[in-house]
């Protein structure tokens, strides 16, 4: 089966519609598939549901989707560094549902492992155990939390095969492999696509069976924080 296309609207061809819940891999602006956002953002379509540890900043990333009011709801750990996605959600304009930063990237790697549910202490005596089934063990109380089952996955990675194996690189890993396995789709944006064999097997961090589509393109490296000395007097 092919997997590997020409540009970021092929790839998403025909995988887009109001209303679904897209699983997005990054955290900040590291390891963001942002080809495949900008393809989003100009399919115009609108009322999603993203899961990703953020929303970008304003103007770049997923906060672009922000900007064409083309999100509905987010499923988020960290709401900081973007003053339109607090905006849109103090003025009632953006749901938002919550999530301690383990808890979505374990909610996604069950969705990916086809585990409907899991029980964790994190949470449990605040806001968001409400609502929430709750278990004791041990005479410790645990709530349950349930896996992401997501309509798409896009996800960015350093280097893959034409099969979708794929290596991400330092950092950059961080939520891409948990999103991309729990979606029903994943399509996948590398710096570098090479012929099966060329990787080697103990380096693969993704393995091809979860990913559907791939594209190649040139990424902009940003910096989000660029802290830098004051320059010593001579």
């Amino acid at each position: 089966m092919k997997k590997v296309y020409g540009s970021a609207a092929e790839a998403l061809d025909g995988l887009l519609q109001g209303g679904i819940l897209i699983a997005a891999g990054g955290f900040g602006l590291c390891g963001i598939p942002e080809l495949l956002i900008d393809a989003i953002v100009e399919s115009g379509v609108k009322d999603l549901t993203i899961a990703s540890n953020n929303c970008g900043v304003d103007g770049f990333g997923l906060g672009k989707l922000l900007d064409t009011k083309q999100i509905k709801k987010m499923m988020s750990s960290y709401v900081g560094e973007n003053a339109e996605f607090m905006r849109q959600y103090l003025s009632g304009e953006l749901e938002l549902e919550f999530n301690p930063q383990g808890t979505l990237a374990e909610r996604m790697r069950a969705g990916g492992c086809g585990i409907p549910g899991f029980y964790t202490k994190t949470g449990v005596g605040t806001v968001i155990a409400e609502g929430k089934e709750v278990k004791n063990w041990g005479g410790q109380d645990y709530i349950l939390e349930e896996g992401i089952f997501a309509d798409l996955s896009i996800v960015k990675a350093w280097k893959a095969d034409t099969t979708g194996n794929c290596i991400f690189r330092k950092t950059a890993r961080n939520f891409n492999p948990p999103a991309a396995m729990c979606g029903k789709v994943c399509v996948m944006e590398v710096e570098e696509i090479v012929e099966p064999g060329e990787l080697d097997p103990d380096h693969i961090h993704l393995p091809g069976i979860y990913v559907h589509r791939i594209i190649k393109g040139e990424h902009e490296k940003r910096i989000e924080q660029r802290t830098v000395r004051k320059r010593e007097e001579a």
